[in-house]
């Protein structure tokens, strides 16, 4: 679980890290004269400077204007390289400079690079280091720890196995987690979305031996400045073998589990909104189900009426999470908003398209409201870069038999597979594809290993940003 840092003044550990912008900055931080010669020397050469001696940790690291999202990004990593060298070696930490933001940003990158995903491990390590103060009263701690807490829960639902992490179980997962929130929670089991005739979650679920779920959960404070609310969709496919379709290797689907990941995001984002008190109206829908072979599965060739009762045939069955988001973002219309956000581990083409440094993001919405998606990912360095979303895409998933076929051509999957969404919801639109940043094969400093929590410190930024 992530480090829960709070501010307490009179408490401070002999275990010291510095964000300053130059030498000068240390006489203001209260440093005794013989650490200042030495940081200054190291400031002035390396840049920055750690020692373990005796149990005392020293770390210094120069901080510039913090304009650029990469500058900010520096700070969680060193925060990240800090955590990782002293967490077993120390019990505690204090963090110190004149900057609020550069001590948010180190925490954050320090809660986060302490998560680790050991449920199943019989043997668990515990780090010794479990606080970190800081005496800057600016920070705002709690806003942090927020963050922290929304992102390693959704990496905590990645990460879960299907075993356990079934479509009936996510959605009790949510429930649980919102108990202590004023957001309100409802989940539809099979029968009512049976009665919605959602036929594309239904279709995908016809493989399955559990039922499917949907998931509505409603943040609306009193104070919320929107009057239409904004509403946030999640891919929530607990596995996904690809159906009949199935993936051509087993190691292409080991790590399926993590095709949820859309779904994570977006209720983590929303978590995060109802413990900050973001003064937004939010309406977030998860449609969720495996995707299995088995029983009556559905089949190549089939032809799906959905919940807005138009007809799609079924190219390929491994093409399920538009299917089950398509059904989700019709119900959606019906709450008028004045913006539809999704956000889906997708496609494989996203992955190929920009790697995995960043999701690839499009829609029909206005442009500032587009450009102010990709403004939060890099100032919270969980990139998203935007891609074209013309029409002329739309040509790709006309069908022969029915109103749409679920695959486009051989080419930009990415986009014809937003263009399908698309023509599920009336509204403002925006997608986010998060294939390539959601799942980490190996550590990468303060996004782990596992599932990365990638898109809910995005949608957070952004959602804090519109209200403002």
């Amino acid at each position: 679980m992530p480090i829960y840092p709070k501010v307490q003044s009179r408490k401070k550990s002999k275990n010291l890290v510095l964000l300053v912008k130059s030498a000068n900055d240390l006489s203001g931080l209260k440093i005794a004269k013989k650490n200042q010669n030495v940081i200054a020397k190291a400031l002035s050469s390396a840049g920055s400077y750690s020692q373990i001696n005796f149990g005392e940790y020293l770390a210094v690291f120069k901080i510039g204007k913090l304009k650029l999202g990469k500058d900010k990004e520096a700070i969680r990593k060193f925060a990240a390289t800090v955590y990782d060298a002293a967490s077993h070696k120390i019990e505690d930490l204090q963090v110190e400079s004149s900057s609020a933001e550069a001590v948010s940003l180190f925490l954050e990158g320090a809660g986060l690079a302490s998560y680790k995903f050991d449920k199943y491990f019989t043997d668990k390590k515990k780090a010794t280091l479990t606080n970190i103060y800081t005496t800057n009263k600016k920070v705002k701690i709690d806003a942090v720890n927020h963050v922290i807490d929304a992102t390693c829960w959704a990496r905590d639902l990645v990460n879960e196995p299907v075993s356990y992490l079934t479509a009936p179980q996510l959605a009790k997962e949510i429930v649980k987690k919102f108990k202590g929130t004023d957001a309100t929670v409802e989940v539809f089991e099979k029968a009512k979305i049976e009665s919605l005739k959602m036929g594309g979650l239904l279709a995908v679920n016809k493989g399955s031996i559990d039922p499917p779920t949907f998931t509505m959960i409603e943040w609306k404070p009193k104070n919320a400045k929107n009057k239409k609310p904004i509403v946030l969709v999640g891919k929530g496919i607990v596995y996904d073998t690809g159906g009949l379709s199935l993936k051509p290797t087993p190691n292409s689907m080991d790590f399926m589990k993590s095709d949820m990941g859309g779904a994570a995001c977006m209720v983590g984002a929303t978590y995060a909104a109802a413990k900050l008190k973001t003064p937004l109206h939010i309406i977030t829908l998860i449609p969720s189900t495996d995707n299995r072979p088995g029983g009556n599965a559905y089949a190549p060739g089939d032809v799906i009426t959905m919940f807005n009762k138009m007809t799609v045939e079924v190219l390929n069955t491994d093409a399920e999470g538009r299917m089950v988001m398509a059904d989700a973002l019709s119900y959606g219309d019906k709450f008028k908003p004045e913006l539809v956000l999704d956000a889906a581990t997708l496609t494989g083409a996203a992955v190929r398209s920009i790697g995995t440094f960043a999701s690839c993001v499009m829609g029909n919405a206005n442009q500032a409201d587009i450009d102010q998606v990709v403004a939060a990912g890099d100032a919270t360095y969980d990139r998203a870069v935007q891609l074209p979303f013309w029409d002329d895409y739309k040509e790709e998933l006309k069908s022969k038999i029915a109103d749409l076929k679920n695959l486009g051509g051989p080419y930009a999957g990415m986009i014809t597979a937003g263009k399908f969404l698309e023509h599920f919801t009336k509204s403002p639109y925006i997608h986010i594809d998060i294939a390539g940043p959601a799942f980490n094969h190996g550590k990468d400093s303060y996004r782990g290993l596992g599932g990365t929590g990638a898109g809910v410190r995005l949608v957070t930024e952004f959602l804090k940003n519109r209200a403002k």
